[in-house]
C-alpha cells in the first residue's frame, strides 16, 4: 500500500535527485515486509535519507528496526546511516541490546493490536496528514 502514495513518490524523487549514484553503487533489499532502499552489502550499511526538515525520534526506530530485521535475517553487525538532504545532516545509527528489547516489545504490543476485535480509534495528530499510511487509519472515518 505504501508504494501508492504520493507521499513515498516524492520520497523516492528525493533519493534520486539528491544522491543519483547511489542507484549504481548500492542496491534495494526487501526482506520481511520492510523495503531498504539503499543498503551496501560490501560494507553492511543502511542509507536511510529522509525528506523532512525535522528530525524526529521515529526516523532513527524505522532505521533501527531495518537493523533488526537484517540481524533476525542472520546479517550482523550492520549500521544505519540516517541522512537529511534538506538540513545536510547525518547520523549514524547503530543496533544495541536496549533497542533490541524496545523493538521486542514493540512487536508485542502490535500483535495485540492486530489481535483485538476492534480497532482503536484513529488519534487525530497534525502529522498524520504527512503520513503514507493516512488513508488506512482513517479509511471508515467521517471527517
Amino acid at each position: 500500500m505504501e508504494h501508492t502514495s504520493d507521499l513515498v513518490y516524492e520520497g523516492k524523487l528525493i533519493h534520486e535527485t539528491a544522491y543519483p549514484q547511489r542507484a549504481e553503487k548500492y542496491e534495494e533489499l526487501q526482506l520481511d515486509g520492510i523495503k531498504i532502499d539503499f543498503y551496501d552489502a560490501k560494507n553492511k550499511v543502511v542509507h536511510e535519507i529522509k525528506k523532512s526538515n525535522k528530525i524526529s525520534p521515529a526516523h532513527r526506530l524505522q532505521l533501527l528496526y531495518y537493523l533488526y530485521v537484517l540481524e533476525q535475517n542472520g546479517i550482523f553487525g550492520a549500521i544505519g546511516i540516517l541522512e537529511y538532504p534538506s538540513l545536510r545532516k547525518k547520523e549514524e545509527v547503530l543496533l544495541s541490546d536496549v533497542d533490541r528489547e524496545k523493538i521486542k516489545k514493540i512487536e508485542i504490543e502490535i500483535q495485540q493490536l492486530i489481535n483485538q476485535e476492534q480497532c482503536p480509534p484513529p488519534i487525530e495528530s497534525s502529522i498524520c496528514k504527512r503520513c503514507s499510511y493516512y488513508e488506512f487509519c482513517f479509511s471508515g472515518e467521517e471527517l
